[in-house]
């Protein structure tokens, strides 16, 4: 049980930060690079204003990516799954999101891999809506419920299936009902076109403080990722196919070495950084509660950007339950990934 002043002390920590907030922005790129013309790379992405892609945004804002020689093209998407179907179009280089869409790439025999890590956890929860006083006094209270999620084979929708195993049920005792990844989710669940919710903060965590859910399930921590998948798990990745990242190495390089500089520079960030450098659109009218959010991720992103193969192996083993027997392809999680990019980055960032 949390003690009274130190969830007050916490709370005016957050105000005092948002209090002081200077009006300026992240700084303008030098002079000198103003002009430069860099090489272009199409970024698909679901969530793009969320802090699951907040090592994205700083590296950005910061000017880290036109640093190291390369700028980003976005390409934001309702949900990883069709952020993921730009690419298999050919209309997108470069795609963040979940690890997990490697395992389904690979069973299909198609060559992706990750080469730069930002997360360490899935980074999203599931909560039950409290309107018209639902208790939520057990995990069973879900069956038949309305089940929100990003998308179909989504971080989402893969973590919502891990929780409902854990509780003794299987996906086919919910509706899951895709509703994006944006602020519109919230209207959704306020309006009872869904009974709960799995999405990315800082969407969650406001509707948390806000008293719209109870909080069901958690794979935001460490600690709470460890308990619902059962171990670790890798999270939030830049992914790429085998073929763009050997004809593009410079550009996958400039990629890993923004976003690992980006990780270096979230390790000694207070909160007052944080907020002059996210554009303001980021916090959805509430900078106290974006802080909170921010606060209860900051653990899970990434340190270095490297991959661990153990991670990724139980990460395997988990989504292998969910998924069944798909033919008679298997996959190799130690191909799911390259880390000869983030460790060349690691060296001149963080040696």
């Amino acid at each position: 049980m949390r003690v009274k002043s130190a969830h007050v002390s916490r709370r005016s920590l957050l105000l005092a930060a948002v209090a002081t907030l200077a009006a300026t922005q992240a700084p303008a790129a030098r002079a000198s690079e103003a002009g430069r013309v860099l090489p272009r790379v199409r970024l698909a992405l679901a969530a793009s204003q969320s802090l699951y892609h907040l090592p994205l945004t700083l590296a950005d804002r910061l000017g880290f990516f036109r640093q190291a020689g390369v700028q980003l093209e976005w390409l934001p998407q309702e949900s990883g799954a069709k952020a993921l179907s730009l690419a298999l179009a050919g209309q997108a280089d470069v795609v963040a999101g979940a690890y997990e869409h490697l395992f389904g790439l690979h069973l299909k025999g198609l060559n992706y891999q990750s080469f730069v890590q930002m997360s360490r956890t899935p980074q999203v929860s599931i909560g039950g809506s409290t309107r018209g006083g639902m208790a939520w006094r057990s995990g069973a209270d879900i069956r038949g419920a309305r089940l929100g999620i990003s998308a179909l084979d989504s971080s989402t929708h893969w973590t919502a299936c891990q929780w409902l195993l854990r509780q003794g049920l299987t996906g086919e005792d919910v509706v899951f009902v895709p509703v994006g990844s944006s602020q519109g989710v919230m209207e959704a669940l306020r309006s009872g076109s869904i009974d709960a919710l799995c999405n990315p903060d800082p969407v969650m965590h406001w509707l948390e403080q806000k008293n719209d859910i109870r909080l069901l399930g958690d794979a935001r921590t460490l600690q709470g990722t460890r308990q619902l998948m059962g171990g670790s798990v890798p999270g939030a990745s830049l992914l790429a196919h085998v073929d763009f990242l050997q004809q593009h190495p410079d550009r996958v390089q400039a990629l890993s070495d923004g976003v690992v500089q980006a990780l270096k520079w979230l390790q000694t960030a207070g909160l007052t950084d944080i907020l002059r450098t996210v554009p303001a659109s980021h916090w959805m009218g509430d900078r106290a509660i974006y802080l909170g959010a921010f606060e209860k991720l900051r653990e899970s992103y990434a340190v270095d950007g490297l991959v661990r193969g153990e991670d990724v192996a139980h990460a395997w083993r988990v989504n292998a339950k969910l998924i069944g027997a798909i033919g008679p392809r298997q996959v190799l999680p130690e191909r799911t990934f390259t880390n000869a990019f983030a460790q060349k980055s690691k060296g001149r960032w963080l040696s």
